[in-house]
């Protein structure tokens, strides 16, 4: 009996769908994985002093640039977060936050990661560390 060549081509079809499949699974998974910043970032210090004019100039840059993600109120439920595969962070959550230096902070801000976009050539150096300033005002003490 003669191999039937329609079958043959059917799982050629079948089988590069599930390399891409994986591929695209692959991806989505490793894009989902921890965020974590570099070593040497974590012990930056802050050189913006979180002074009330720096709080509101990140204030500015914040209602601008991520507030529709990140919220008013900086609790991840911007009127955009729902249309993310990632939610947006909780900077209310001063566990999680007492956990990230400013150096981690602003290397996320001026890094991104998807859907996060990158900021390090959209703000200056001194409004990415004003944003740090402004976000750490949305934790509120653990009691």
């Amino acid at each position: 009996m003669a191999p039937n060549p329609a079958v043959g081509k059917r799982t050629v079809i079948l089988v590069g769908f599930s390399v891409i499949f994986l591929a695209a699974a692959a991806a989505v998974v490793f894009s989902l994985g921890s965020w974590n910043a570099p070593a040497a970032v974590r012990g930056l210090q802050n050189p913006v002093p979180a002074t009330e004019s720096a709080v509101d100039e990140g204030m500015f840059v914040y209602s601008q640039h991520c507030k529709g993600c990140h919220g008013e109120n900086g609790d991840g439920k911007g009127e955009r977060a729902g249309e993310l595969a990632v939610m947006p962070s909780d900077f209310t959550d001063a566990r999680q936050m007492s956990h990230l230096s400013d150096g981690e902070l602003f290397w996320k801000i001026t890094h991104g990661r998807r859907p996060m976009p990158a900021f390090g050539d959209k703000l200056t150096e001194t409004q990415r560390w004003q944003v740090v300033d402004y976000i750490r005002t949305f934790a509120k003490p653990a009691h």
